[in-house]
């Protein structure tokens, strides 16, 4: 998933971010709540981590402003402020979740998939379709029941593809589950990992949209 995390501590986004890159996500950092947001009006994120004691625009001010465009993007709450008071009043203003600092990274991943799994309304934390079977928590695919090895990357695309299957999504948009700001994107990148992809699953697993993209037939 793209992840956007708005921390204005350096040490703090660094832990945060390495975490999950190992996990396989693309992590962008804003230091700044006026940031957050200019770079929110223009690109799509899965999920945004948001401090509340922000330089510029503090981090309530950020959430609200998000809810008032109309912007469903989960967004968790990561701050040190664990009065109840903070609590409700973040929650109130359209956080899905709140987590104190400091916290273990295991939870902030639990928590992020639990957050995403209520925007997607699904319950089971496993993704099934047909007789694919992908598991975000270990990161396994099986297909028939039988383990299928993924790349990060590879993941990455499937995941996307499979949580809304019937939709095109575009070589654009594919792109933004798999690079951040700053990150080099070959131009064939997309059209590669859709290959590898059919070359292990089977060709008729992704289809392609002449002109638009590619999806995953319902």
């Amino acid at each position: 998933m793209r992840v956007l995390l708005v921390e204005d501590d350096w040490m703090i986004a660094e832990a945060v971010r390495t975490a999950l890159d190992q996990e396989g996500h693309v992590t962008d950092w804003m230091p700044d709540g006026t940031a957050a947001l200019s770079v929110l009006n223009h690109s799509r994120f899965d999920i945004v981590l948001l401090d509340l004691g922000l330089p510029h625009k503090d981090g309530l001010t950020v959430l609200r402003q998000l809810r008032e465009r109309g912007n469903a993007t989960p967004v968790i709450i990561i701050t040190a402020r664990d009065d109840v008071r903070s609590r409700v009043a973040g929650l109130d203003s359209g956080a899905d979740d709140y987590l104190v600092k400091p916290f273990d990274l295991d939870e902030l991943a639990a928590r992020m998939r639990v957050a995403l799994r209520r925007s997607a309304g699904r319950g089971d934390p496993l993704i099934e379709h047909r007789n694919l079977q992908m598991n975000p928590v270990t990161r396994e695919v099986r297909k028939a029941g039988e383990p299928v090895t993924l790349s990060a990357k590879e993941f990455a695309v499937l995941e996307a593809l499979l949580l809304r299957p019937g939709a095109v999504l575009s070589r654009a948009q594919l792109e933004d589950r798999l690079y951040g700001f700053g990150d080099a994107i070959d131009s064939n990148a997309v059209e590669v990992y859709v290959h590898a992809l059919r070359r292990k699953l089977g060709s008729e697993v992704i289809r392609t949209q002449r002109g638009a993209g590619y999806f995953v037939p319902r």
